[in-house]
Order: structure tokens, then C-alpha cells, then sequence
């Protein structure tokens, strides 16, 4: 790689961080459910974690995929504090977006320590296991080193590092038609009205899945997997290798319960980005499916998607 093609490369990586780096909810965002799971306010309770320094809460960042799902008839609240299974017991489905261990709430860099105790993610595990959902999402380093232990609790391989398209500056496209977004239940949804043909991520982790587990976003022969060790640092020797066949999204059942892990979380909640206000998330112009899949994601660990 010559030296000038290096510093374009570097610039079309590092784009993203300056664009995102100051990011506020759309509140604006309302699209359309044309069926309702639920009457308002009848669903299942959905937590979102919001006791683990996480970058997403309920009525910050992820205040667009809170309403959204409040509008199919789920009750959604903040969890705060440790996770608990007398607690846990009280809601159907824990989501977890971007949680961070404090240390690295005053910068983004190595080393990323796990957001969970060790008596956490066992508790986590067993409440899955008897029957509770788990939606993690863990984005791009440092978070997916925060949720690295709690992931591998259930198999799945996460890597601290950054999953770029190589061919594109802009988000990332998987589409059915080539094959990137996989058909499943969760794509195919209830009805025709709920088929999802594509969605769009904005940067994230690569991670490989168990053999149990069934993709949902897969990565093509565009993606290199970054690993600085500083968040949006990238330099000439900065670790990277391709990550052709590995996923950025997938579920599984465990025991009793339902497991959804997603490598990327802007693409589940609508967000303004920068100082010109771009659209990011749900709300792009380019994901018109994400909120669809997102509604077929919380069927499928409410039951409802079988």
C-alpha cells in the first residue's frame, strides 16, 4: 500500500467519528405499524439496561427505539443497577446496548474491561436459560470489549476493533439479494408487510457465531476488521485482517430462552448526527427495513415470531 493510498484510506475510516460524534435522538422519527403486536401498554415489559454506563439508554440515544416499540403495544423501562434475577423476572426481554465499564467512560482506548461481573453474566445466563430474552448489542471498540465475557457466555466471539467497508465511505448495505442480510424468520416476518429485503449499519464489530446460532448480517469479501487501540485512531500499523463470512448479527435459543446479538446499534434507534444534522439510524434515507427488522427481532424473543 503506497503512502498516498494509506492516508485515503485513513481518512475514509475516520470520517465516520468525526461525522458521529455528536449524536442526539430524532424524535421526530414515527414510522408506520400497519398491525400492532399489542393493544398499548399490553405487551411484555422490555428492559434497557441503562446501569452499566451504556451509550444507549432509554430515554437517551435510544429514546427513537423505545417509542417505536412502546407504538407495537410493548411496556418498555430502564433497568438500573445490577443485574438481579428477582429483578429480571419482572420484564420478558433485557436489552443491553453499549454497555462500558467505567473506566472507559473518560476515553475510548485500551484496555476495555468487562461492563459485567462475573456474578452478572451468571445471572444472566440462568435467567436466559429459564426462559428470559437477551438482546445484546455491542458496537464498535470499546463496547464490544465491555460485552466480550457476557457474549462468550453464550457462545458468540466478539473482536475489539472497527468493521469497515472498504468500498464505500458511507454506512453499510446488506441486502438478501447478495446475500449480506440472510432470510430467516426475522427477515420474513409475520406477514409481507414485515418482510425485510434490506437494512443498513453504521460501522460496528465483526464477531463469529456457534454453530447454533443462525446469521442474520454477514460480511463480504469489503469488510477488514481494524483493531486500534484507541477508538477512531488508525495508523499504518494499526492490527487489521478480512472478516468475509463472519457476522454482525445473529440469533439463537438457549435453553428456555432467546438470544438476539448485534454488532452495531445505531441501526435501532433514529439519530441527528454532526453539526449539519444527519440522519442516522432508522431514519436514514437508506434503511427503510431497519425498523422492521428491529419489530421482527422483539417478536421473535417475545415468542410471537415463531
Amino acid at each position: 500500500m503506497t503512502k498516498f493510498t494509506f492516508r485515503l484510506v485513513v481518512l475514509v475510516l475516520a470520517l465516520p467519528g468525526v461525522l458521529f460524534s455528536q449524536q442526539v435522538a430524532d424524535t421526530t422519527f414515527n414510522p408506520s405499524i400497519s398491525h400492532p403486536a399489542y393493544d398499548p401498554g399490553k405487551g411484555p415489559v422490555i428492559f434497557i439496561d441503562g446501569g452499566h454506563y451504556n451509550f444507549h439508554t432509554r430515554n437517551g440515544r435510544f429514546l427513537p427505539f423505545t417509542r417505536l416499540l412502546e407504538r407495537d403495544g410493548y411496556v418498555v423501562k430502564e433497568y438500573l443497577g445490577t443485574f438481579e434475577k428477582g429483578r429480571l423476572r419482572k420484564g420478558s426481554i433485557l436489552v443491553i446496548s453499549n454497555a462500558l465499564n467505567v473506566v472507559n467512560t473518560e476515553g475510548w482506548y485500551l484496555p476495555t474491561p468487562s461492563a459485567f461481573t462475573p456474578d452478572e453474566i451468571e445471572t444472566v445466563v440462568r435467567w436466559v436459560s429459564e426462559g428470559g430474552s437477551l438482546f445484546l448489542i455491542a458496537d464498535h471498540m470499546p463496547m464490544a470489549g465491555a460485552a466480550e465475557a457476557l457474549a462468550a457466555a453464550f457462545g458468540f466471539e466478539f473482536t475489539n476493533g472497527f468493521a469497515m467497508d472498504t468500498s464505500s465511505r458511507g454506512p453499510s448495505v446488506f441486502k438478501t439479494d447478495d446475500h449480506t442480510l440472510m432470510e430467516s424468520i426475522v427477515t420474513r416476518g409475520r406477514d409481507s408487510t414485515e418482510t425485510v429485503r434490506q437494512v443498513v449499519t453504521f460501522t460496528g464489530q465483526a464477531f463469529q457465531i456457534p454453530d447454533d446460532a443462525i446469521p442474520v448480517l454477514v460480511f463480504d469479501d469489503r469488510f477488514v476488521n481494524y483493531l486500534p487501540d484507541t477508538a477512531w485512531q488508525f495508523h499504518e500499523n494499526t492490527p487489521r485482517y478480512p472478516v468475509s463470512s463472519w457476522s454482525q448479527g445473529a440469533f439463537k435459543k438457549y435453553g428456555k430462552g432467546r438470544v438476539v446479538v448485534f454488532g452495531e446499534a445505531a441501526m435501532f434507534t433514529a439519530q441527528l448526527a454532526g453539526p449539519q444534522m444527519f440522519r442516522v439510524g432508522m431514519n436514514s434515507e437508506y434503511a427503510p427495513g431497519n425498523y422492521k427488522l428491529l419489530l421482527n427481532l422483539a417478536h421473535w424473543l417475545d415468542g410471537k415470531l415463531d
